[in-house]
């Protein structure tokens, strides 16, 4: 399931991430990889705050689709 369909406190294992190499190469950069920890911090209109790697992330609702848990 996309990340934008978990809830907010719920910890999750990254499982695949989709898009262009380019789209994966700048989230991978992030700490977003297969296999990562990731954590809802927060979440509006589908735009999300995350935790991953011990750092809080600002990601738009169209790059969270793209992660798979």
């Amino acid at each position: 399931m996309p990340l934008t369909m978990a809830k907010q406190g719920e910890t999750n294992i990254i499982r695949k991430i989709t898009g262009k190499d380019e789209v994966r190469r700048h989230l991978a950069t992030l700490g977003f990889v297969v296999g990562e920890q990731v954590t809802v911090v927060s979440q509006i209109a589908g735009n999300m705050i995350l935790s991953v790697k011990d750092t809080r992330v600002a990601v738009e609702k169209s790059m969270a689709q793209r992660i798979m848990v």
